[in-house]
């Protein structure tokens, strides 16, 4: 096993992804700050689609009753070719998501900091930043202009697209832009529109997306001509988009707040440099084409919080620390690609390509494409991670599906929702007749600090390791369990006096 560290870890940026990193990493016992250059939390909506994976994380954090109070569920996406219905795809109840608005997002995520003694330092603002190999030194300007410089263990950011600390660590932002103009608007509606579903509208004068918000308003999503200002954004004008793109004989009132964007597309080169990680819109941003910003930004956090609780309280070597950029990267290219390609759907032009999209559109519908692929990807349960320090190389072959998949989510959340967040499960499958594997009680004797066994009995023996965000890691069908003893190991490293170690992505910038 590695030194433990008793020095904080730094979380900058205290949005969705900053909080969740925060409060991850606190309800495990590891100290941190987070710290936020505005003076307050932001009052505006943005982001408010959240999918049943982020869903659990936030009930993990005790927010249960929280989403139950301000969430609503969504039972469809509804798209439309001009007003012409195209397809409905419905959510069950693995895949169904939630509108919550983002200031409540953040509301839930501070009440789970606050549980656990910590708060949001607000009005301090990272102004350097310098690390070696055995630790990160950063500068801090607090509310009274006054700045210190600290010693931190790790450093996190989650300080959005702008991100002072992915600047600070000299890690470039790749990427494009679109040229059109985004409009949103949060307003009150009044006519005959469903309230539990999302209504898209494909038409030849450009896409119009109408989303319900909790407090009995919608969300309205539209696309604006280049160079659109905000100011330029009147009562009339977005009553105008909303005739010629809407299903007609909608009139707005009382428009709440409403504003004027670009999309970007881009994305960090890298999501570590040493011991400093990035994490959401610092990492990665997209089109908000099926809702899922938010989301991988979230589950970003949760899983860098427990890599790094697991190392700094001594339980994994820092190697395990290599897995997060590979890991989130895969999911960050794979949600850019859909919102990319969903934008590009709703902006079609020609009549042929409106009639592909369509009759595709249809088809999937019928032939249950959405709800055996497109939906469980929404929702977050089906996105792996491909094999590496934290998943074993998958050995299972193509003809065979198992039960279990190393790098996938445990299949069953009521499972998932039993194991613990601090350490690895070892489920094991012991048939009706025979004992327990001798190397169970070694195992749990040499690995007390990373790993808890749970025993079944069953019609024949397997072995799972679960890691704490309850992915499996490995898997074992003989009783000598070789291969999840190779990859305890190689969590664990070999002892370090420094609490240090070398590794070909933790060099220091």
């Amino acid at each position: 096993m590695s030194k433990p560290d008793t020095r904080p870890v730094l979380v900058v940026g205290a949005g969705p992804v900053g909080l969740t990193a925060a409060a991850e990493l606190a309800r495990r016992g590891v100290p941190v700050r987070l710290v936020d250059k505005a003076a307050e939390p932001s009052p505006l909506t943005k982001a408010l689609m959240v999918w049943p994976r982020t869903l659990e994380v936030f009930r993990g954090l005790g927010a249960a009753a929280y989403i139950d109070k301000h969430g609503l569920p969504v039972h469809s996406f509804r798209y439309n070719s001009g007003t012409e219905p195209i397809c409905d795809i419905v959510f069950g109840d693995r895949t169904r998501p939630m509108v919550i608005t983002q200031p409540d997002v953040e509301e839930l995520l501070r009440t789970a900091l606050e549980d656990t003694g910590r708060t949001v330092e607000w009005r301090t603002e990272l102004t350097r930043l310098s690390q070696d190999p055995e630790g990160v030194l950063a500068t801090l300007r607090g509310p009274d202009g006054e700045e210190s410089t600290e010693e931190f263990a790790y450093v996190v950011g989650g300080d959005g697209a702008s991100s002072t600390v992915r600047k600070a660590i000299g890690v470039e932002f790749k990427g494009a832009t679109y040229p059109n103009v985004f409009i949103l608007a949060d307003t009150a509606i009044d006519g005959d529109l469903q309230r539990d579903a999302v209504h898209y509208y494909c038409t030849e004068n450009g896409i119009m997306v109408l989303v319900p918000l909790y407090n009995g308003r919608f969300r309205v999503f539209t696309a604006g001509p280049p160079g659109m200002k905000p100011e330029d954004l009147t009562h009339e004008v977005l009553q105008d988009f909303v005739d010629k793109r809407g299903p007609g004989g909608l009139k707005l009132y009382d428009v709440s707040w409403q504003t004027t964007f670009s999309i970007h597309a881009r994305h960090a080169e890298r999501f570590r440099a040493g011991r400093v990680f990035l994490a959401g819109d610092a990492a990665h941003i997209h089109s908000p084409a099926g809702g899922q910003g938010l989301n991988t930004g979230v589950t970003d956090a949760h899983n860098l919080a427990w890599k790094l609780a697991l190392v700094h309280r001594g339980a994994a070597a820092p190697a395990l620390l290599d897995s997060y950029g590979g890991e989130r990267a895969a999911v960050a290219q794979a949600v850019v690609k859909q919102a990319e390609v969903q934008t590009k759907a709703w902006m079609l032009a020609k009549p042929w390509q409106i009639l592909l999209r369509d009759v595709s559109a249809r088809l999937a519908e019928r032939t249950g494409v959405f709800d055996r692929y497109y939906s469980p990807w929404l929702a977050g349960l089906t996105n792996h991670y491909p094999a590496g320090p934290a998943v074993d190389e998958d050995r299972s072959g193509r003809l065979r599906r198992p039960l279990h998949r190393n790098g996938h989510l445990l299949a069953d959340p009521a499972l998932r929702e039993s194991l613990p967040v601090d350490r690895y499960t070892l489920l094991v499958t012991l048939p009706p007749s025979g004992g327990q594997p001798p190397r169970l009680a070694e195992l749990e004797s040499t690995y007390e600090e990373l790993l808890t066994v749970r025993t079944t009995r069953g019609r024949r023996f397997s072995a799972v390791l679960v890691r704490p965000d309850h992915y499996v890691a490995a898997q074992d069908s003989v009783p000598d369990l070789g291969r999840i003893l190779r990859h305890l190991e190689s969590l664990a490293g070999t002892p370090d006096t420094t609490g240090t170690q070398h590794t070909k992505e933790g060099k220091a910038a």
